[in-house]
Parts: C-alpha cells; sequence; structure tokens
C-alpha cells in the first residue's frame, strides 16, 4: 500500500482558512483602494530577481535571511522587501516613467529568519513611495502622511497616532552637542527606547561613549512635550545648528501641510524619539501606532529618502515612502479580537434546487441575480433539504433561495432571510433587490 504524505506546510509560512482569508482580503483591499485614491499606480515586481541585483544594498543580518539558490546557471534570490525591487526598477525604466513616479505594491517578501508570533517567514507588505528625478518636494512627505492618515481611518480598527519626526533635527542636535562619529550609532541606540526603555538606553548610550552632561540633554530633548506648535517653538529656542534648524523648518512645512490635507491633530504627533533604525533614511521619519496596542509596535513605518537607486544608476532619485507589515498587522488584530472574522463566504445568496430536475431553472435564477450584481453561489446536490440547510449554516450565506417544482414552475424563488426567518416567493429580479437593499 502506497505510504501517505503528511500534508504540511514549511515553518514560518502561513496560510488561511476561508473565514480568516476572506477578513484579510476586506483589508488588503481597503488599503488598496486607499492608496489609488491619492494616486498612487500598481507595480508588481518579480518574486526572484538577481542575486547580484537584490543584494546589492544587502549586508549583515539582511543578507543572513535572504533565500538564495542557483537554478543553472542562474545565482537568484527571492525578495526580502518591496524597496530593492522598487529601486531596480525605477533605475531601469527610468526613460519610461514620468516623475514624480508614485506608485504602490501590496506583495508578498521572504526573509529566513526565526519565525515567532506575528513575525513570519513569508509576508504581506503594503508599499507605497513617491520617487523623484534629482529633487522631490517635502509636500510630498505631509501627502505619505495623509496617505497613513486615510488607510487607518478606513480601516476603522480604533484610534491611532502617526508618530513623526526629522532626522536632520537629531543629526545636528548630536552635532552640537559633540558627538561627531557617534551620532549614527547613538541614533540607532535611540531608535529603540519605546522597546527597551529608557533605562537600559541609558545603559548602551554610556557604553557608546556618551558623558553624564550629554546623555542628561538628549533626556530632556526627547521628552519636550506639548502640541505639535509648542514642540516646534520648543525645539527653536533649543539649537542654532544650521541642520537643526532645517530640519525644524521640515517638520514643520510637513506637520501644517498634513493638517492641509485632512490629517487631524489627535492622528499626528512629532515625537522626538522616533529615528527608524535604517541608515538609509534622511529627512522625515513615521511611526503609526494604534492607541492601546502600543505593544504591537509599529504598524506603518517608513521616511524620506536622498537616494534610492544609488547603487544601479549616477542619477539622482530622490523619494519618500511608507510601508505596513499586513501579515503581522492581521494577526496582531485577529488575536485582540479587532476584526470580523465569521464571514465563511464571499456570496450574498445561495441557490437550493431541490433536485435535479430544477437544476436549469436554478441556472437561469443564478445568472439573473449574478448579472444583476449579487454574488451567488448554488448547492447542486440531489441531496435532502435538511442537508443542504445544514451546508447553508456552515456558509454563514445571508439569503438562501429554494427552488422547488412550484417555483420551477412559476420563475419564483422561495427566499429566505436566514438571519431573521423571513421568507417570502419573489421572482429572481425582486430576489436580487432585497437582497442589494439588506
Amino acid at each position: 500500500m502506497e505510504q501517505k504524505v503528511t500534508p504540511k506546510i514549511l515553518q514560518g509560512f502561513i496560510e488561511l482558512l476561508p473565514a480568516d482569508q476572506i477578513a484579510f482580503e476586506e483589508i488588503k483591499g481597503k488599503i488598496e483602494k486607499t492608496y489609488r485614491r491619492f494616486g498612487f499606480v500598481p507595480l508588481d515586481t518579480p518574486t526572484l530577481e538577481y542575486s547580484e541585483v537584490l543584494l546589492a544594498k544587502a549586508g549583515g543580518e539582511t543578507e543572513k535571511q535572504i533565500y538564495r539558490f542557483q537554478h543553472h546557471d542562474s545565482d537568484v534570490a527571492l525578495r526580502f522587501d518591496l524597496t530593492v525591487p522598487l529601486s531596480r526598477y525605477v533605475a531601469q525604466h527610468y526613460p519610461d516613467l514620468s516623475f514624480p513616479f508614485k506608485r504602490y505594491q501590496i506583495s508578498k517578501s521572504f526573509r529566513g529568519e526565526r519565525p515567532q508570533k506575528g513575525r513570519y517567514r513569508e509576508f504581506y507588505q503594503c508599499d507605497i513611495d513617491v520617487i523623484g528625478a534629482e529633487e522631490l518636494d517635502l509636500s510630498y512627505d505631509a501627502e505619505v502622511t495623509a496617505a497613513i492618515s486615510a488607510v487607518f481611518c478606513e480601516l476603522d480598527i480604533g484610534e491611532f497616532v502617526i508618530r513623526i519626526n526629522n532626522r536632520k533635527i537629531l543629526s545636528g542636535f548630536f552635532s552640537e552637542l559633540g558627538l561627531g562619529d557617534l551620532t549614527a550609532d547613538v541614533m540607532r541606540t535611540i531608535d529603540k527606547l519605546p522597546k527597551i526603555g529608557l533605562e537600559k538606553t541609558h545603559e548602551e548610550l554610556i557604553k557608546l561613549g556618551v558623558n553624564e552632561a550629554q546623555l542628561e540633554k538628549i533626556d530632556a530633548f526627547v521628552k519636550i512635550s506639548g502640541s505639535n506648535k509648542e514642540k516646534i517653538a520648543a525645539l527653536r529656542a533649543l539649537c542654532s545648528n544650521e541642520k537643526f534648524t532645517f530640519g525644524v523648518d521640515e517638520l514643520e512645512k510637513v506637520v501644517n501641510l498634513a493638517h492641509g490635507l485632512g490629517v487631524k491633530e489627535k492622528n499626528m504627533e512629532i515625537d522626538l524619539s522616533i529615528v527608524r533604525g535604517l541608515d538609509y533614511y534622511t529627512g522625515t521619519v513615521y511611526e503609526t501606532f494604534i492607541v492601546g496596542h502600543e505593544n504591537f509596535g509599529s504598524v506603518c513605518s517608513g521616511g524620506r529618502y536622498d537616494d534610492l537607486a544609488g547603487f544601479y544608476t549616477d542619477k539622482k532619485l530622490p523619494g519618500v515612502g511608507a510601508s505596513i507589515g499586513l501579515s503581522r498587522l492581521f494577526a496582531q488584530l485577529k488575536d485582540n479580537g479587532m476584526i470580523n472574522t465569521e464571514t465563511k463566504t464571499v456570496s450574498k445568496a445561495l441557490l437550493l434546487p431541490m433536485g435535479e430536475e430544477q437544476f436549469p431553472a436554478a441556472a437561469k435564477t443564478a445568472e439573473a441575480l449574478r448579472s444583476a450584481g449579487v454574488e451567488t453561489d448554488v448547492y447542486w446536490s440531489a441531496k435532502s433539504l435538511k442537508a443542504k440547510f445544514k451546508y447553508a449554516d456552515r456558509c454563514g450565506v445571508k439569503f438562501v433561495a429554494v427552488i422547488g417544482e412550484s417555483e420551477a414552475a412559476e420563475g419564483k424563488v422561495s427566499l429566505r432571510n436566514m438571519t431573521t426567518g423571513e421568507q417570502t416567493s419573489v421572482s429572481a429580479e425582486q430576489a436580487s433587490q432585497i437582497i442589494k437593499k439588506d
């Protein structure tokens, strides 16, 4: 006897049951719809890239996590994010693109890191970026802020806050403190503050060589409080470093324009501890949190970078973007009961022909309902009516339309609302109106 293979998937990869997949697709659809509303065009880059292209700007832990293999004479790798493929795409297709180039991509990425709760080896990212040729107006930083805000308003998963800062402020301030070559390391350490707390942050800064006087000033800096307007005023009184002042000017402009684009004061807060660990960020940086669920970590991050495609072209291509880790966000929302995962079908109506004799009438009715825009399923089976209603219950469909001998003869269905139990004999046209009205 042939031995059966145990059905299983790779560790760190994920697949969902229908109810969860429907909820996941609804969230993904809302994100995509919002991105398009802001004028971002869709992009779908290859899952596999040449390793030399994909790894041009990789290093350290990222390179260790790459899925890389030899296929015949080609050294290839799975993309680990959507930003590097975007860099290659813009450099390759530069003559054919209109700048500023605004794109969104909602696709899977792959990283061979250690799987843990809410963190996978295969995962969806929802990215937006605006790429400029030689220059990119600061107004696009505000527009990305507005797009982030619009997404989380659309998702309706609770209050949220976009914490915003500018790396020029940080580098200018640390330079003024005399930290010099330590600036990059200090910024990476400050970035850990929300995760490791003030005490451990102090310990790490002292190990880097930050003295007590510098530490005291850093503490006072990240603790600046008040409204966004008050924080800007406090920053202007704090330091006269040219780069610092330029960063404050940029931050003020982005915040003010974002408000003009509809971002509410409660949904955007200047936070001077926001750094973003990646070194390629050069100006505006964002991290987004769900209020009351800060333990989720940032649910949407990004910022401004000066040189997107420097590894592939000599052209200067500045940009600004943001990314939502959808797989991780969905897992967190589900675990906390913050989304509806009870819908098990996409059908609004289920047709139940009583027997094979009613199959032609069911086919005609199904076509009429679908043509009217009603998502319709048909249970093609000669099983008992009890078995058919049991199937309807398991599917969770809202309306069931029974077609027996008399219904088929009259060109009608017996339409039952499975929630209220109300049942009525109607034509296919009337049924579609009732279902669509619900």
